[in-house]
């Protein structure tokens, strides 16, 4: 059973209720499953996610409609309350949406073992995503992370990556600290603009809800209620992932991603990730999803570099 408790913000309450609650109870007849509330300029709902879901598009629609025409009557609130077609109705209900992000993106699971990562991460406080580059760990991640944020889950997000040079020197790139950082994080910010509008994800940033830092900014906090994602992990050292593991705080969420085939540390220095999975295995409390080339989700041909190097390496053993 989840809930949303979803607020009516700039939009006349009178309106959007109707004379002796005719608006309000005509919404609350359409979803019969859920078991809807509303009090003054919030509402509250409890049910499936899907159908929750599709309650706060049709809250969304409404409001919309509201702030247009200042005025809501129940022909034109029936019309917003039905689905608009079959591709819709499809689209509300797939059990694979994470998220509708930026312009109704659909965001999804796309294969078995992210649909596995979804769910693993719904039982689990804490989860390790390992796999190769291109299988959408990181980015299905950021996905449960706003979905959580969205359903008031957790209070915050904090995204976090070691900056560890690959092939660059950190200290000749331009810029302040920040300016020289952020090109480590950047797949973490591209991920959070797919799936929140610009102005809402910058207000976010700048209230802290939203926060994306190097992993050596962790250090000495206690993260309670956030969703916190530790994104190339491989590249962390032993003291930096034991750190990093035990910040956790009460009603946290995190999770961990990595591939152990793309390590960028000095080559004496052993991989915090690698050693943290041997470490853990067998605390039930932690899930531990693997994905393989198989669930890559860019280009095609990005599935066949990963087999060839990965032909290669054996090889070479």
């Amino acid at each position: 059973m989840f809930e949303i408790n979803y607020e009516l913000e700039g939009i006349d309450t009178k309106t959007f209720y109707g004379v002796q609650n005719q608006n309000f109870n005509l919404i609350k007849s359409s979803f019969p499953t859920l078991k809807i509330t509303g009090r003054d300029n919030f509402i509250f709902a409890m049910g499936n996610r899907e159908t929750l879901d599709l309650l706060r598009q049709k809250l969304d629609d409404i409001s919309a409609y509201i702030s247009k025409h200042n005025s809501l009557d129940v022909k034109h609130l029936e019309s917003l309350l039905k689905l608009k077609d079959e591709n819709e109705k499809q689209l509300v209900f797939d059990q694979d949406i994470i998220v509708k992000g930026v312009n109704g993106k659909a965001i999804k699971a796309k294969t078995t073992n992210l649909k596995k990562l979804v769910k693993v991460s719904e039982k689990k406080d804490m989860v390790f995503a390992i796999g190769p580059a291109g299988t959408g760990k990181t980015y299905t991640s950021v996905a449960l992370a706003v979905r959580a944020l969205r359903d008031k889950e957790v209070k915050r997000i904090i995204l976090t990556r070691p900056a560890v040079e690959a092939g660059e020197s950190l200290g000749f790139l331009p810029g302040d600290l920040k300016e020289k950082l952020d090109p480590y994080l950047q797949p973490l910010y591209d991920a959070l603009r797919d799936m929140i509008p610009h102005e809402k994800l910058e207000g976010f940033m700048e209230k802290k809800v939203i926060e994306v830092a190097p992993l050596a900014f962790m250090r000495g906090r206690t993260l309670d209620e956030a969703f916190v994602i530790l994104d190339e992990a491989q590249n962390t050292t032993h003291s930096q992932m034991k750190m990093f593991l035990t910040r956790m705080g009460m009603n946290a969420k995190f999770i961990i991603t990595g591939d152990p085939s793309q390590i960028d540390l000095p080559p004496k220095q052993q991989s915090g990730l690698k050693e943290s999975m041997q470490i853990l295995k067998d605390i039930d409390e932690i899930g531990f999803v693997h994905l393989t080339e198989e669930d890559v989700v860019r280009h095609p041909v990005v599935k066949k570099i990963i087999v060839a190097y990965n032909n290669s390496e054996k090889k070479d053993q």
